[in-house]
């Protein structure tokens, strides 16, 4: 059968993954973990724990499941964790959000920024600004939209957001200015300021916030505030997050989305084409832990920051120079100083080498930014404290590995 045509084409072009000869690569996790498994290597790429959440949202799903939770939900979610969603806004950000008509559970965060985009852009004249590195699925997702994208660097050590060249991004042809905050892959969070000008400039372009906040609860060196608190931003702004690394259960995919009722109805009118509904009893689960005490949330983050603290010192101590994240999983390095000036290549070669497998940062980035991230590499810190302190030891073997 000869290569199909259609609209997964532009889609694999978007995401970097289509080839001058038209073969599709994997995306650049899915090659790396399969690297970490084949070398048997500590897989600090893909961002997973390898530990399980909090047993009372575990147990809860095993409840659900024996009590008969099993079959569709509601569309726009079951009312228990709209309800709880709604209250978890309340609670932490004082926002409040209508849970019959302004939020929608969706198969985790990646649904909702693509029922979103999907929805929200009407073809090429439509653009979306977002900072460079982005994650992978922002620049697949909008070119399937069919939209244009327009990045905006971040730049090392710092990646603090270039204000004026944000400014010359975005126009009249803006539909979507598109963040991630905390900050994935860079492990940043905006400062008041940056948020201030993005309502700014959606105000004066008329243009919509789109916010994914999954890591919402994983800031530890900066205090994280959703853009949607800023006056005039609520009434434009989509926010997405996700139970997965709040609770430790990104395999269940629940995540939700919370917008003004009739961008919530127009996101709700492409959703329900896509997967409907799912993860009933994972549903109930998630509504338990949005309600866990306090303490849960401040624990996670200190753990990660914790876990972060022991990563970057084993990545200065094997010669690497690093970009202290303030949020996230991730710990971004230069690895010019340890032979990976190709970060691409360095991180292929570093499973063999030492037992330690991590992504380059340039793959999150267009391609004509990418002679600028050219040695940077993203780690991942979401491992138990023994792993990280055996991947310190691994890492501590560069001055003697084959990476060079």
């Amino acid at each position: 059968m000869t290569t199909p045509a259609g609209a997964w084409r532009r889609t694999a072009v978007g995401a970097g993954l289509l080839g001058p000869n038209g073969e599709v690569s994997p995306t650049i996790f899915a090659e790396m973990t399969a690297l970490a498994v084949a070398e048997d290597a500590i897989n600090l790429g893909q961002g997973f724990p390898d530990e399980d959440g909090p047993r009372e949202v575990l147990d809860e799903a095993r409840r659900a499941i024996a009590d008969g939770e099993n079959q569709y939900p509601p569309g726009r979610g079951i009312a228990p964790l709209r309800e709880a969603i709604a209250a978890h806004r309340a609670r932490f950000y004082g926002l409040a959000a209508d849970p019959d008509t302004e939020i929608i559970v969706t198969a985790g965060a990646t649904e909702a920024l693509a029922a979103t985009l999907l929805a929200l852009c009407d073809g090429p004249d439509d653009e979306v600004v977002v900072f460079d590195p982005c994650y992978d699925a922002y620049a697949a997702t909008v070119a399937l939209a069919g939209a244009r994208l327009r990045r905006v660097p971040l730049r090392w050590p710092d990646f603090a957001p270039d204000l004026d060249a944000l400014g010359r991004a975005v126009t009249d042809r803006t539909r979507i200015i598109l963040l991630t905050d905390p900050h994935n892959p860079t492990g940043t969070v905006l400062t008041d300021d940056a948020r201030r000008e993005i309502v700014r400039l959606a105000e004066r372009h008329d243009a919509l916030i789109v916010t994914d906040e999954v890591y919402e609860h994983l800031s530890f060196g900066a205090p994280f505030r959703p853009i949607a608190q800023i006056p005039g931003a609520a009434e434009r702004t989509i926010s997405i997050s996700s139970a997965g690394k709040t609770f430790r259960t990104t395999g269940w995919k629940v995540g939700w989305l919370i917008a003004p009722a009739p961008l919530a109805t127009a996101i709700l009118t492409v959703k329900q084409f896509l997967t409907y509904a799912g993860g009933t009893p994972f549903q109930s689960a998630i509504a338990l832990g949005l309600a866990l005490p306090d303490r849960y949330f401040a624990e996670l983050a200190g753990s990660m920051a914790a876990a972060q603290t022991a990563l970057g010192g084993a990545l200065r101590g094997a010669g690497f120079e690093v970009s202290a994240p303030v949020a996230t999983y991730f710990t971004v390095a230069d690895a010019a100083g340890v032979g990976g000036a190709d970060a691409a290549a360095f991180c292929r070669a570093l499973p063999a080498a030492i037992g330690v497998a991590a992504v380059p940062l340039a793959a999150f980035v267009a391609d004509e930014h990418r002679a600028s991230y050219a040695s940077l590499v993203r780690f991942a810190a979401c491992k138990r404290p023994a792993v990280i302190t055996e991947a310190a030891r691994r890492l501590q073997r560069l001055g003697s590995a084959t990476t060079r």
